[in-house]
């Protein structure tokens, strides 16, 4: 009996030590812990607030407040580690070797993570950016650091692994100002093709979102089965480009007409020959 007193008393006495020689540490790591990742929220908050006023690279400001987030993270953790009294080295090790475990196990995320690297510096495209790629059609939200969020036309918002944009062909429609459209109109075998190039003129002439360099470019493009066809290239601001082509197909629909000028429809003649 006597001896299980004394074991008991033995264990009370090395956990009060254990208490008191870490307890005042594990409480001082735990404080420091939350005012941390306290502080760090707020950090991250002024640092986006500072880049946006400053009107950085809206491309850029998510991707670096995301890594200076995970940075403090990290190293606000390995402080608290140290303050317990933990071997902070063999601590690094192991993350190391676990950090290593898990980058053969996660190839396709840090794929993602160059990709939005190469991205970044490279920028074949910023946020604001009408691009397509991997099928879709649409603008540039935001870049993160593994996605790139694009809007599409009919209000979808789609992720887009950067590792596969990084490494994929992709079409960036706002890259310049000037953009170009191209017609085929048709008229019938025997209508004046010298009339028909004269109202498309008239056309472009009144158009003020067509620019006047480079010069419009207007000729006989081939003779087709049912229709002379008439190639047409204007130049256009980029925001005017869809605007001005659609306007010019429902121009020409309804001017033709009104000069004599058919617009033909595939057609085939059939000759009938008797005989006995």
């Amino acid at each position: 009996m006597e001896d299980q007193v004394n074991k008991a008393f033995d264990l009370t006495q090395t956990a009060i030590d254990l208490l008191w020689k870490y307890g005042p540490k594990i409480v001082l790591a735990i404080i420091t812990l939350i005012v941390g990742l306290w502080i760090i929220k707020l950090l991250s908050r002024a640092v986006r607030k500072i880049l946006t006023k400053r009107e950085f690279d809206p491309s850029l400001t998510p991707f670096l407040v995301t890594l200076l987030n995970i940075a403090l993270k990290a190293a606000l953790i390995v402080s608290v580690i140290d303050m317990v009294g933990i071997e902070v080295t063999s601590f690094i090790a192991i993350i190391g070797a676990a950090g290593l475990a898990v980058g053969l196990a996660l190839q396709g995320t840090l794929q993602n993570f160059a990709g939005g690297v190469i991205i970044l510096i490279l920028k074949p495209f910023k946020v604001g950016d009408v691009i397509d790629a991997k099928g879709y059609l649409g603008t540039v939200k935001e870049i993160q650091i593994f996605y790139t969020i694009i809007n599409t036309f009919d209000k979808k918002v789609v992720y887009v692994p950067n590792g596969a944009l990084a490494n994929s062909d992709m079409t960036n429609l706002s890259k310049e100002d000037d953009r170009r459209n191209e017609w085929k109109f048709g008229i019938g075998y025997g209508d004046d093709v010298d009339k028909a190039k004269e109202v498309i003129q008239k056309l472009i002439d009144a158009d003020d979102r067509i620019l006047k360099d480079p010069e419009p470019f207007i000729a006989l493009h081939s003779l087709g089965d049912s229709s002379v066809n008439i190639v047409v290239r204007t130049w256009s601001k980029a925001e005017n480009l869809w605007p001005v082509y659609f306007d010019m197909n429902e121009k020409v629909y309804k001017e033709f007409p009104k000069h004599g000028l058919n617009i033909p429809f595939p057609q085939m003649d059939v000759h009938v020959h008797n005989s006995k």
